[in-house]
């Protein structure tokens, strides 16, 4: 079963790889730290805040569209291709299939967030001269990051079971909007003090992805480390929703007619 499963990761991985949109996105990446490291010059006293907060954003913000961009299309286009029902008449189950594809598209997110990672710690060492013992814990920063590249991941997998690639790509940039400010949006609603909004926003905490819990750009940014106990929780958190997302992708394409 792993082989199959390692086979579809790998080949996940090589037509990612081969697509220019991956390519592009990761220049614009390093072109926006450079951008950085120019504001951080004119500003004077600020530089590494600036270079931090901005280098870490675009890390975020390029790790998402690759996540979407590429994951929306992991199912649709093997059927447009027709390759999907070629290699479903092999020995290969459709939960093998969903759990490939997602492992691939994973590698190559970790593959672009260590190529970004490598761009940032370069252009924050050419502001500062040096790095210290605060400035690796922006390295726990980026882990958080690409936990939560991971959750957009597996939902963009998800929608793209069932959905077309555009709609796949709205639900899943919608929740990933909608699960980064679910805590304000439920402070506001208990503001509101109506029960049936406050209870409304309650589940919705609960249940959407909680993406705001890994965003710890603020804490690092200023020289402060992340505690281990939200290290734990966070990867046990992403762990465990990435795993019933993907049970519930697997049963949504084991019951799907694909004729």
């Amino acid at each position: 079963m792993w082989q199959r499963i390692t086979a579809i990761a790998f080949n996940t991985f090589r037509e990612a790889v081969r697509d220019r949109v991956l390519y592009n996105l990761i220049l614009f990446a390093l072109l926006l730290i450079g951008t950085a490291i120019l504001f951080g010059q004119i500003s004077i006293g600020v530089q590494k805040l600036i270079l931090i907060n901005l280098g870490l954003t675009a890390i975020t913000l390029f790790g998402l569209a690759i996540a979407i961009f590429i994951g929306i299309g992991l199912v649709y286009k093997e059927m447009d291709k027709r390759t999907l029902y070629a290699l479903l008449s092999k020995p290969v189950r459709r939960g093998e299939f969903i759990l490939g594809k997602f492992l691939g598209l994973g590698l190559t997110l970790l593959v672009n967030t260590l190529l970004m990672t490598v761009g940032f710690f370069a252009a924050l060492y050419y502001v500062k001269r040096s790095l210290e013992l605060a400035d690796w814990y922006l390295l726990t920063a980026i882990y958080f990051i690409f936990l939560g590249l991971m959750l957009a991941t597996v939902l963009a997998l998800f929608f793209s079971c069932f959905s077309s690639p555009i709609l796949s790509a709205v639900f899943t940039a919608a929740l990933f909007l909608v699960g980064s400010f679910s805590a304000d949006l439920r402070e506001l609603a208990a503001a509101v003090k109506a029960p049936w909004l406050d209870g409304m926003m309650t589940s919705l905490y609960y249940v959407l992805p909680n993406f705001r819990n890994f965003n710890v750009i603020t804490i690092v940014s200023h020289g402060h480390a992340v505690p281990t106990a939200a290290v734990v929780l966070n990867t046990a958190y992403a762990l465990l929703y990435v795993g019933l997302v993907l049970a519930a992708s697997s049963l949504i394409f084991r019951n799907r007619n694909l004729k």
